[in-house]
């Protein structure tokens, strides 16, 4: 059996060379099988689709024992190194924030997502200076857990729209990213910037694993890679698009009676398969 540590040690080498690490967020234990059983390296959970499958808004609402309930679940149910989207701690200062890892470890993951998105209608991000606090209490508890946990830090600038020209975008990003790893990131997440020539000079000036959010309308995880990125992340568009389908399934038969939506739907005894049944 592989321990939790070795399945640390493993989701850190899935960022070193070999092409980006793709990871197609889930959001419960049947998401993250078929995560799994389509060919994955690892399973990452995303916030959003978490928080909506438990009756929560995203941004920082969902209950921290609920969360953490979800990741342990699917930590249980797969084989694969997992990552966990924490948002930004689901606590309010350094000694909370270490409080969760420990958890989240304990919960059996071995990454975690850790944001710098301010949402109290102030300021867009925390500042530098806290921010750095925080991933550095993430990194204590790892180390006190005696698990090489890969903190992932998101740099939020270019999803707050935080700067008004792009060199000062650009500038505040790695401004941040360069004090998130002193303060012990293994890896840098910039969601909401997708141009090529932004994502290759992003690579180039961070040090550590890159990861960009990717979707419809951006680089192919090909093209991505030779840009430098280390890892794709589809956040929640996987979970968009599965509710997107309830929506319109829903539609379809109180509309017209027909069933047309639900075409190439995962059949019955294959998705039940994947859960024991």
């Amino acid at each position: 059996m592989t321990s939790l540590r070795e399945k640390a040690e493993l989701f850190h080498s899935l960022h070193q060379g070999g092409g980006p690490l793709v990871l197609a967020n889930a959001w419960d234990v049947a998401s993250a099988r078929l995560v799994e059983e389509s060919g994955a390296g690892a399973v990452a959970t995303t916030s959003a689709g978490v928080a909506w499958s438990l009756g929560a808004p995203d941004g920082d609402r969902l209950d921290r024992d609920q969360a953490i309930d979800l990741i342990a679940r699917i930590a249980a149910a797969v084989e694969l190194p997992v990552t966990a989207d924490i948002e930004s701690g689901f606590a309010a200062d350094a000694e909370g924030v270490a409080e969760t890892v420990r958890r989240v470890i304990a919960a059996g993951a071995v990454g975690v997502n850790i944001e710098d998105a301010l949402r109290d209608g102030g300021t867009p991000l925390r500042p530098v200076e806290e921010q750095c606090e925080r991933l550095a209490a993430a990194r204590q508890a790892a180390d006190e857990a005696g698990i090489p946990l890969f903190v992932n830090a998101r740099v939020d600038v270019y999803l707050r729209g935080v700067g008004e020209t792009p060199k000062e975008r650009f500038e505040t990003a790695v401004e941040r990213a360069t004090a998130y790893l002193a303060a012990g990131a293994s890896g840098v997440f910039v969601p909401g910037v997708v141009d090529p020539e932004t994502v290759a000079a992003l690579a180039g000036a961070v040090a550590v694993p890159l990861n960009i959010l990717a979707g419809p309308g951006a680089p192919t995880v090909a093209e991505l890679g030779a840009l430098g990125v280390a890892r794709v992340s589809l956040g929640s568009s996987i979970a968009e698009a599965a509710y997107a389908l309830v929506r319109e399934a829903a539609r379809e038969v109180l509309a017209s009676g027909t069933y047309t939506a639900l075409e190439g739907a995962r059949e019955y005894g294959r998705l039940n398969a994947i859960l024991g049944g």
